[in-house]
């Protein structure tokens, strides 16, 4: 992606952030100060990392096969599959918001087809990845897992209708000759994430588990179940395909993308059970005394920087932004490897 359309994806970002000083000064809250020069620097983002220029709208859309195809607006994903019935659409992120109907609208042009979407599959209740569903009328079939359904029955956001259809552990959804296989395999990054396959497009769509190219956002991608996520790639490597849509950044993944992420988080984890041994916590105790949080605060942090430091440097370079979130996501694995799976658990004697 070029620099023109990294700026663009930010534009709206921008916008909202530039009205942050007035209001705090309106607020009566003292603005901080943050120079340009202090600011962290921050290791370069590889290009392989990188997906393709956005166009003057804001977004790119590209065939992964056939009649399959992926948006994206830099920052986050969609997919689409046309038929002779409509089309389906996989995900409706807010950020790309009415975007998708002009990448469906270009692609249905060029090709001759039903630019009509018909049906939208829900990978999981996020308004990150399905907030813009309402731009798609009533008439649209959402199609979602049944906790997806629960889930944002109790939301009641106006944005993300419920599902029409639901599952509890596979669903065959059959469109204008096309198959299309949704299963369920467990909680991961949330209790309702899904696995969606399309066997005749070798392509699986897996949102928020791997970001191709890309280490995870913020503690595993704020995964809810730390133990399920890190099952994730395994399952995900056990159906055949090519094409991986990962929900996020600017491009479509690999089986090999899918490969070093599952290194990545298990160099992580092993890190993490050699800092539980390694990091001794009386310097931190004897220092604070009955400033319990401190103490152990302090002793956390020490121990996922010696359980990330190992893998920024291994990882600076071939994942973006190793150096930026490594950190967070040892901390959570740290949290889970104690609390799922008592490593370092100890019984008083």
């Amino acid at each position: 992606m070029s620099s023109t359309s990294n700026r663009r994806s930010f534009l709206a970002k921008g916008a909202a952030l530039a009205a942050v000083p007035a209001v705090a000064a309106m607020a009566g809250v003292a603005e901080p100060a943050y120079a340009d020069d202090a600011l962290p620097d921050y290791a370069p983002i590889p290009p392989s990392a990188l997906g393709p220029a956005l166009n003057a709208q804001g977004y790119y859309v590209g065939r992964l096969e056939r009649n399959l195809y992926w948006v994206t607006d830099g920052t986050y994903q969609a997919a689409f599959l046309t038929t002779r019935d409509g089309v389906v659409l996989f995900d409706a992120p807010p950020t790309i918001g009415h975007n998708l109907q002009r990448a469906i609208d270009e692609i249905a042009s060029a090709n001759g087809v039903s630019n009509k979407v018909t049906h939208l599959v829900y990978s999981h209740h996020h308004a990150d990845h399905v907030g813009a569903s309402s731009l798609f009328g009533r008439h649209v079939v959402r199609v979602g897992h049944t906790e997806t359904k629960r889930l944002l029955a109790r939301d009641n956001d106006p944005a993300r209708p419920v599902p029409d259809l639901t599952f509890e552990t596979q669903r065959t959804l059959r469109v204008g000759g096309e198959r299309i296989e949704l299963a369920w395999h467990g909680t991961n990054h949330t209790p309702d994430n899904i696995y969606i396959h399309l066997p005749n497009h070798n392509t699986l769509m897996l949102v928020d588990i791997n970001l191709p190219g890309w280490v995870p956002f913020a503690s595993l991608n704020i995964a809810e179940d730390v133990p399920g996520t890190i099952a994730a790639p395994a399952k995900a490597l056990s159906y055949p395909w090519k094409h991986y849509i990962g929900g996020h950044m600017g491009r479509p993944g690999t089986r090999r993308d899918m490969v070093v992420y599952q290194q990545y988080v298990t160099d992580l984890v092993d890190g993490v059970k050699k800092a539980l041994v390694a990091v001794d916590p009386t310097p931190f105790f004897a220092k604070y005394g009955n400033n319990t949080w401190a103490a152990v605060k302090l002793y956390q942090d020490a121990q996922a920087e010696y359980a990330a430091a190992p893998v920024i440097k291994k990882y600076t370079g071939i994942l973006a932004a190793a150096d930026v979130y490594t950190a967070s996501t040892a901390f959570l694995i740290l949290e889970s490897v104690r609390l799922d799976l008592g490593v370092g658990s100890q019984v008083h004697p």
